[in-house]
């Protein structure tokens, strides 16, 4: 132990005399840099893997049901391409324990390389929180082809709003916990050059966080547009708070149905939506608005992060695959009192939330209703899925009003066999 210090001591003297004597600060900074390394390794040789092992005894998300000492042992000493460890990887997982009922992901990418290099521990919490997707096995289906779409147009007497939402991430670049402000700053310049050049009805503006005036921001308030600082602590200990609110912003089209989000969670976010129960124009206008955003990028010389068995690649595991939540407010008075609601959604792979986003209880008997799965279905499966579940939930809530009986439908499919 003591002649690790000792080198480690006597680099940096090293480093101080050779600047003292004008050997130049190139050569200085490189050897400090290179003891900065050589430091933190020595540190890392001191103490096993077995005493850095976090205490997950009390957890309940996907990291903490995978993690197994073993697997840190192998893994922790990793790191990628720019520098992301495992346990900057699963910081916020042993943070924030989760809930006795609410099992959460527990862990982030730093990069796209992420789930490569640390893929012992990212592979089985994917199967776990995609309800048994493999991605050593199985691979994930890409369809935006929105002509597929069928029954698409709600009925509006129940149905308030739709939405289609989803990520991307620009290839070469770390992800918003692992980014520093020039790869944060990039990622704004790249999607914003992009998407000026957007036409038709895509065509909009982009709104800086942190230049934007009072009118834009209460403007963008209330249209509900406007992303705030993350206070969740999942996100904060994902590091995805950083600097905020430097290089991040939102870009809407003029009509106001087009929307996305620069440096939040992700890269971007990409939402179309519109009031009523027209899903069908909805789609249409997610999938030709991500073709062309696609194309723009491209053109730049840039591409987003893709994987054959991933699918699109996201901060979260979470949002693997299509990262598509399609949406809609629905009322549903009578079925939502009914005992066998939550079962029925359960076998329509539907989850509901309140409509003031995923931390909030519903109000009165407005829901969010969205598909709840990700990874192993098509953009063009889960809308249709979406569609699908929702015109049943109508249909229940429409034999509800006459005093009729409903059914609860078998559960649906995970994946194509």
């Amino acid at each position: 132990m003591a002649s690790s210090f000792t080198r480690l001591i006597s680099g940096r003297n090293t480093a101080a005399l050779l600047a003292s004597l004008g050997a130049g600060t190139m050569a200085a900074g490189f050897l400090l840099s290179e003891n900065s390394s050589l430091a933190a390794e020595a540190k890392k040789k001191l103490y096993p893997p077995s005493s850095d092992y976090p205490d997950l005894r009390k957890h309940n998300n996907c990291m903490a049901s995978a993690l197994t000492p073993a697997i840190y042992a192998k893994l922790r000493d990793k790191v990628t391409p720019n520098n992301w460890t495992l346990d900057q990887s699963i910081q916020t997982g042993v943070d924030n324990p989760g809930h006795p009922f609410i099992k959460t992901v527990g862990c982030v990418a730093g990069d796209e390389e992420s789930y490569a290099v640390f893929a012992e521990l990212f592979d089985p919490v994917i199967k776990d929180r995609h309800n048994g997707y493999d991605p050593r096995t199985m691979t994930h289906p890409t369809d935006l082809d929105a002509s597929k779409l069928t029954n698409a147009m709600f009925d509006e007497k129940y149905v308030l709003s739709s939405r289609v939402r989803t990520g991307r991430s620009i290839r070469g670049l770390s992800l918003p916990p692992a980014c520093t402000r020039a790869e944060r700053r990039e990622v704004e310049r790249v999607v914003v050059t992009a998407l000026a050049g957007l036409q038709g009805d895509l065509a909009g503006r982009y709104y800086s966080l942190g230049e934007m005036t009072e009118k834009e921001q209460q403007q963008l308030i209330d249209d509900h547009f406007l992303f705030d600082k993350p206070v969740s602590p999942l996100l904060t200990c994902a590091f995805m708070a950083r600097d905020w609110p430097d290089a991040r912003g939102i870009w809407h089209n003029n009509e106001k149905t087009f929307l996305i989000w620069v440096n939040e969670e992700d890269h971007t976010r990409v939402i179309s939506m519109e009031k009523g129960g027209n899903m069908k124009r909805v789609f249409e206008r997610f999938c030709r608005g991500l073709k062309q955003v696609e194309h723009l990028i491209l053109e730049r010389g840039w591409e987003f992060m893709w994987s054959e068995r991933l699918g699109y690649i996201l901060t979260c595991p979470s949002n693997l695959g299509t990262g598509l939540r399609a949406g809609v407010h629905v009322r549903l008075p009578n079925l939502s009192k009914d005992p066998r609601f939550s079962k029925i959604l359960d076998n329509l792979r539907l989850q509901k939330r309140g409509t003031g986003g995923v931390d909030t209880a519903a109000t009165g008997d407005t829901f969010d209703i969205s598909n709840n799965d990700r990874l192993g279905k098509s953009e063009v499966e889960l809308v249709q899925l979406l569609v699908d579940g929702v015109n049943y939930l109508i249909e229940c809530e429409k034999k509800l009003e006459k005093g009729q009986d409903i059914k609860v439908p078998s559960p649906i499919t995970q994946f194509r066999k």
